[in-house]
């Protein structure tokens, strides 16, 4: 990968606070080309300008981590990240937080088959893809994210049999969404919604935390 997109993740990574070692830069670089590799046959993106893919895709994912990190606390989580495609945030978070266990379920096969690739090619044991449609997993996992992945209620309802009796969800979204919030079931709550900065992109982005009503 170019040096300047080497940079462009350095700066990104010091602005957004996180500490990532070289390696961990690397990889997530690694990733990148892998995904501009491939993005013919799995047709993974719609952006081919690596510039782009840097910005929109892994500084974007990246804007998860300080939230999820203060969320576990360092503690061994199994995370699902629904509708993942080419695995964005789910490999992010792999490469990030090493204890995390992880998985990036998707109904195209193609997509799910990449992230098993990545997961072999940037030596992540702690990743992998699967082949599924949501709705069928029943294995408990602490946290359930997505990124621009579908409504909130879609979401919360579609995956809902895979979630830990205590665990939450974690949504990635655009501006801060209302009216999606209003529309949720009423045994879910949402107890945390905070902005989200991506570095180089003038765009609003919100992470919306939520859990089960508690009886």
């Amino acid at each position: 990968m170019s040096v300047n997109l080497a940079e462009g993740l350095s700066a990104g990574v010091r602005a957004l606070g996180l500490d990532l070692g070289l390696d961990q830069q690397q990889r997530l670089l690694d990733y990148v080309a892998l995904i501009q590799k491939w993005n013919k046959v799995y047709n993974l993106t719609a952006l081919r300008d690596p510039a782009d893919m840097l910005t929109h895709h892994l500084l974007d994912s990246l804007t998860a981590v300080v939230p999820l990190t203060r969320y576990t606390q360092g503690r061994a989580v199994r995370l699902l990240d629904v509708g993942s495609g080419g695995g964005l945030p789910g490999v992010v978070l792999a490469i990030c937080m090493p204890e995390l266990e992880v998985t990036c379920v998707d109904t195209v096969a193609k997509k799910a088959a990449f992230v098993q690739q990545v997961a072999a090619s940037l030596k992540l044991p702690n990743l992998r893809g699967l082949h599924a449609r949501v709705e069928s997993l029943t294995d408990p996992y602490g946290v359930i994210c997505s990124r621009a992945f579908a409504s909130l209620p879609d979401f919360v309802t579609w995956s809902r049999s895979a979630l830990a009796e205590d665990g939450v969800w974690m949504a990635m979204k655009g501006k801060h969404p209302q009216e999606e919030i209003d529309a949720l079931p009423a045994d879910v709550r949402v107890f945390h919604v905070e902005p989200l900065t991506v570095p180089g992109l003038a765009v609003e982005r919100c992470m919306v935390w939520i859990k089960p009503e508690t009886v």
